[in-house]
Order: structure tokens, then sequence, then C-alpha cells
């Protein structure tokens, strides 16, 4: 047990950071909805999109019981437990669709066990027998081995005597070969063996699947599955198009089935082309939509009150309904008694708001942090700033010591934004915004994307998405002459003081000089 923290202190410490390390109902009472929840309700198919933290596994299992409890049949499935290190890594000996076929084998298999176990506690389900027989059929239907290899044929000669004549006629294996033999008295038997020597490899037929799963979904009647499909992007790229191409092929067409996909847009792979030229996986938009990203949900530059809001209820959740056990804090009874018993003014609780940057995970860990850095006080803004600090340098740069490139354009635009203008977002053009290095550090949470599509009435065509640079990055430089002034840089031409503002206008001849162009820094010193 800690000491030398106080009781809400202790409990900010001890609140779980992941989703998986809760039981199912503590995350139905903790979940906070931004508005994703009633989304993720409808029956289309639906990809979740968010980077880490931002609460895609919340969500999905929050469905999950928001399903159960409406009657339909929940599947949640972590793809980070599906699969074997040979089909997982061994990418260069082990050809993509052998992986993929042994990862659907895997990811069937889980399937099964997690629908018989939903059938044994339901005293409807458990009734009906015609639906037992269909989940075995389903197992048969991928229990298919093929043996491929060599073959190898060995003879054994055997002569006796006999009374009769024959006509005997040799077939060689190795080499065209034939021996016409007439004898009379004696007679000739060849005895051959085969002998098959290879690899057992799996041998899925889709047809088969899809009749199964039919089968499956029309014995549950008017029972609805949802099969939720977490941690997408933990599948390794060039099988993810084949794990995309069995969904359209086995499950989206059926009706009685819900896929919901939970994934990182930018480790994500649903569609490739073979080399035969051919297209599979997952089209989005034709096969399944793509209309929800928490990356969106969970900004919250636009609406600071929400914001509060939000990460009030966020915590009082937490502490009450899924704090570690015998944790218990009296003094916590309602989501603003958070703020008054924990912090010294709002003003502190304003800047873990501000330095969480819309994401929950990051919110949790640094209030931990704080907390720790507190001990017995309540939490003042030097304890969250540097909590900021230390949330950054050990979970975000770390994640970027792989990526030098990276980690240099993250630099420059420090300089850049933050330095030269005193500003702590910038505008990139959508051309750009594909750029792999652009992407790391959005996927790092290091960069976070508040607005998209603004336009330029001077450059017709040309939009514009609006980022802003991570707390943790230039907390350093807040007691300094470098410290951000706001958001976008308005003017500052010839000399003169810049303006700033929080929402761009949709006529960007104002604010041009918050324009960041990618291509420069390729350019510059800090590239090389």
């Amino acid at each position: 047990m800690a000491t030398g923290l106080s009781p809400i202190n202790r409990a900010l410490n001890l609140v779980p950071k992941r989703a998986e390390s809760r039981h199912t109902e503590q995350l139905r009472d903790t979940f906070v909805d931004s508005g994703v929840a009633i989304v993720l309700e409808s029956l289309d198919h639906q990809v979740l999109y968010g980077r880490r933290g931002t609460g895609k596994t919340h969500a999905l299992r929050y469905l999950e019981t928001e399903v159960k409890q409406q009657g339909g049949i929940p599947v949640y499935l972590d793809l980070r437990t599906v699969g074997s290190p040979e089909g997982l890594f061994l990418g260069e000996e082990i050809k993509p669709t052998e992986r993929a076929s042994r990862l659907l084998v895997d990811l069937l298999g889980q399937f099964h066990d997690a629908l018989m176990s939903e059938v044994l506690e339901d005293n409807e389900l458990i009734e009906n027998t015609s639906l037992i027989d269909k989940l075995d059929a389903l197992l048969d239907s991928i229990s298919t081995v093929r043996l491929s290899g060599e073959v190898e044929v060995s003879q054994e000669g055997e002569k006796t005597s006999s009374n009769k004549s024959t006509f005997g006629v040799k077939l060689g294996f190795k080499a065209p070969e034939v021996d016409l033999s007439s004898e009379s008295g004696n007679e000739n038997r060849r005895l051959t063996t085969e002998t098959r020597r290879g690899t057992e490899s799996i041998s899925l037929n889709f047809s088969d699947i899809a009749r199964a799963l039919r089968a499956l979904f029309g014995a549950l009647k008017d029972r609805r599955v949802w099969l939720l499909l977490d941690e997408w992007s933990s599948v390794p790229g060039d099988i993810q198009p084949h794990l995309g191409e069995f969904l359209v092929r086995c499950l989206l067409p059926i009706r009685g089935v819900t896929v919901k996909v939970a994934a990182i847009e930018q480790q994500t792979n649903f569609r490739t082309r073979l080399p035969s030229g051919q297209m599979i996986g997952l089209e989005l938009g034709a096969d399944i939509a793509a209309n929800v990203s928490l990356d969106e949900f969970m900004v919250f530059e636009e609406n600071k009150e929400r914001s509060r809001e939000f990460f009030k209820s966020l915590f009082f959740n937490h502490l009450t309904l899924g704090g570690a056990p015998n944790s218990p804090v009296t003094q916590i009874t309602s989501a603003q008694s958070i703020v008054r018993n924990g912090f010294t003014d709002t003003r502190a609780f304003d800047e873990l708001v501000r330095a969480a940057e819309g994401v929950p995970r990051d919110a949790l860990n640094i209030a931990s942090k704080a907390a720790i850095r507190a001990a017995t006080a309540k939490i003042s803004v030097h304890d969250v700033r540097a909590a900021g600090r230390s949330w950054f340098q050990s979970d975000k740069e770390a994640a970027l010591r792989s990526r030098e490139e990276a980690s240099r354009l993250l630099n420059w635009i420090i300089d850049k934004v933050i330095r030269e203008r005193r500003a702590r977002g910038f505008l990139v053009n959508q051309k750009q915004a594909s750029d792999p290095l652009l992407l790391a550090l959005f996927d790092a949470r290091v960069l976070h994307v508040v607005r998209r599509g603004y336009s330029a009435q001077d450059e017709p065509g040309e939009r514009y998405d609006v980022y802003v640079i991570d707390y943790g990055a230039y907390v350093d430089l807040m007691q300094t002459r470098y410290a951000p002034q706001g958001v976008l840089p308005i003017g500052g031409e010839d000399n003169e003081e810049p303006e700033f503002v929080d929402v761009p206008t949709q006529d960007l001849r104002a604010i041009r000089r918050a324009v960041l162009d990618i291509d420069t820094f390729l350019g510059s010193r800090y590239a090389r």
C-alpha cells in the first residue's frame, strides 16, 4: 500500500489506466460518452478509428454491455490474442495466404468458443439443440488440412513359379520405362509402396465457412450477433487485407450479424492488390463504414467547458465506480467535488485538461504522476506541468526514439511554431497530411488534429488541417519568453506583434503565417 499520499491522491494513483485491466461491469460504469455511443449502436458495419489511449477498447466494451442488455449476442475478440508466432512473425518464410489461414482458424475458433459461452449462459439459447449442431458444423468447416510436398514411390520385386503365361508391364516413377515380357511357368509381381513426405497446410473454403455461418445465424432466429474486433492494427500489415477479405466473403453479406472493428488509422491496411492484379480486402465506404473517429470526438479545442465537464465525469466515475479495491474516497460525492478536494484551484484542473489534449489515458497517467508529486497536498499547476513533462518523456518521446527523422521533424516544428511564432498550432496542406513522418508524430500523440478542411479563398481547391503541438512537448518553455501565446498567429508581418486566435476563419489569408510546409523541413538542416 502506497504511503505518504492523501486518500484522493492515492486513489488517483491506483486508477487502472487500461480498459483490459477492468471487469466489464466496471467498464460500463466508468464509461463517459463523448458522443460516440449513439453512433456505434447503429446496426451498420463500422470501423472505429482512434489513436492509443482515446478509448477504443472502452467504447467496444461499453457497446458489448449495451448489446447484451438489449437481447443481442455480443462477441468481443481481442486480435492481440489471435494467431501463432509462426503465422504472425515468419513473414518471409511462410506465404501470406498460409499465415492468414492460420489466423482465421484461430479467430473462428475463438468466435466459436465465445458464442458457445453465450449459449451456455442463456436459458433460451441452451435449449436450442439445432444451434449446438450448427456450432459443431462451424468447427468442421475450419478443420480441413492439406498435405503438400514430395511423393516418394518405392518398389519391391518378387518372383514365383506358375504354370501360366503372363504379359507384364512395368512403369517407372522416376523415369519413363516400359518393360514388356512374356514368360511361361513364371510369374513376376511388383509390390509398390507410396510414401508422401511434406508439410500440412490449412485449407479453407470460404463457401463452406459462409454456409456454416449462415446456418448458425439462422438458428438464432431474431437474435443478432455483434462481432466486436478490437486491436485490428496488431495484425501484421501484409495479412490484414486477407483478414478483410474473409469478412467481405463470409460475414458482412450475412443478415443477423453486425461487425465493428477498432483500429489505429495510421497502422491499418484494409485493402491491397495481389501480384495477379486482383484487389482483396475491405473497401471502406462500400463494404464497411469508417465514419467514427475518436480522435475527432475527443477534440475539445472548440468547447473548453465541454472538455472540463467530460474530464470531471471521467475522474469521478473512475474514483467512485472503477477505482482500486479498498480505496474509497469519502469526500468525492459529485464531479465538481473532484476539483474542490483534489486540486488547489480551478486553474490547476484546467491545466490537467489542457495537458491531456483530449486523450483520456493521458489524463489518467498525468493525474497519477501529479498525485504522487503532490503527496499529501492538493495538486497544483506546477505538479501538473511536471507530470505532463514526465509523461511526455517516458511515453511519447520514447516511442519516437526508433524514428530519428520523426524526432527531427518534431524539433523543427517546435522551433518554427513555438520559438519563432510563439504559437502552439499550425496549418498543413491536406496534400501533405499523408506524409509518413507527420503521421508518425500524430500516431505518437505528440501532434493533435483539431480541425480539418479549412479552405483558402485565394487558393481555390487547396484545403488545410489545423494541428496543435502536444502539451508535454512545450511545457519546458512555459516559463520562458518562448511560451506560446495562443493557437494560431494572425498578422505579425513587418515586425508587428501578431495576434492569436483559437478558431480560424474560413478565409486563411489572415493567418497565412500559420501555414507550415513539410517540404521546407525536408530541405532544411534538421532533415540531415
